[in-house]
């Protein structure tokens, strides 16, 4: 086992001429996937893997400066596809990995067939003339509450992200993941995700762009979606779904696993 492999925990099922590859987000692991990896198996060759810093990983592996900002997880996800010989893939990013997904396309645009987006924003902090749905005040009180008591926040955070009923198997799924996370990489991470700006590399994007959203999401308002698809550099689609959360793969999997599929299968219509 190389690596790479090791490192990331990555696993490649099912078999087919197209790979897919699978990216989680903030504060869970590939397990994420679960209800959609079945149904791709039996077409494509699947990629899953987990985030450096994700509870599944091994701490001593995260280095805080490599991964002072999202270019560090680019280079893994490239790391990986060249490791394992992909020429090239579709990619199915989540939240912070759909950028991660953009970032890395731009730097090997050769690798990446298309981009499918769930729960993606270039930025989370308003400005005057753009919304993200964030004051600096709310990310300063967020990261006050992690670095005071990580186990009390994660019970407050999964609930509000997840969305839906309080007692739903998504969000212990979620508040699970999340506290598997080191609470100083959690910290960390979160700072990079909810500070970063991407605005400026969305028109270098030259892949194809299929971008799916949650109609309500508490961290990625709906107008975000239609940002991206004004300003991404390559051709692109919205599909809103009616789903409520940031993590709609796992708490409302009946209706994001069709909608996914028939992304990853088809392509945007010239």
């Amino acid at each position: 086992m190389g690596i790479v492999e090791e490192a990331h925990n990555v696993k490649i099922l099912g078999s087919g001429e197209q790979t897919v590859v699978l990216a989680h987000g903030f504060g869970t692991d590939q397990s994420v996937w679960k209800h959609l990896v079945p149904h791709l198996v039996d077409e494509y060759r699947v990629v899953l893997f987990d985030n450096m810093g994700a509870g599944t990983t091994n701490p001593d592996y995260f280095d805080f400066q490599r991964y002072a900002n999202l270019e560090g997880y680019a280079y893994d996800v490239i790391a990986i596809l060249e490791e394992f010989q992909i020429r090239s893939c579709i990619f199915v990013g989540h939240s912070v990995s759909a950028m991660i997904g953009v970032i890395a396309s731009i730097a090997r645009p050769d690798l990446f067939t298309k981009l499918v987006t769930v729960s993606a924003s270039p930025r989370y902090l308003n400005d005057s003339e753009y919304y993200g749905g964030f004051e600096q005040e709310d990310l300063d009180q967020l990261f006050e509450a992690v670095k005071s008591n990580y186990k009390a926040w994660c019970s407050g955070f999964a609930p509000l992200v997840v969305g839906g009923d309080m007692d739903s198997l998504a969000i212990q799924e979620f508040s699970r993941t999340l506290f598997n996370m080191r609470p100083d990489i959690a910290l960390s991470v979160l700072q990079i995700i909810f500070l970063s700006d991407l605005r400026h590399l969305l028109p270098h994007v030259s892949v194809p762009c299929h971008i799916i959203q949650s109609m309500k999401d508490l961290a990625v308002p709906l107008v975000v979606s239609e940002y991206l698809y004004q300003n991404l550099g390559a051709k692109s689609i919205v599909e809103v779904m009616s789903t409520e959360g940031h993590l709609p793969q796992l708490s409302s999997p009946d209706v994001v696993t069709p909608v996914l599929l028939r992304h990853i299968r088809n392509d945007i219509a010239v």
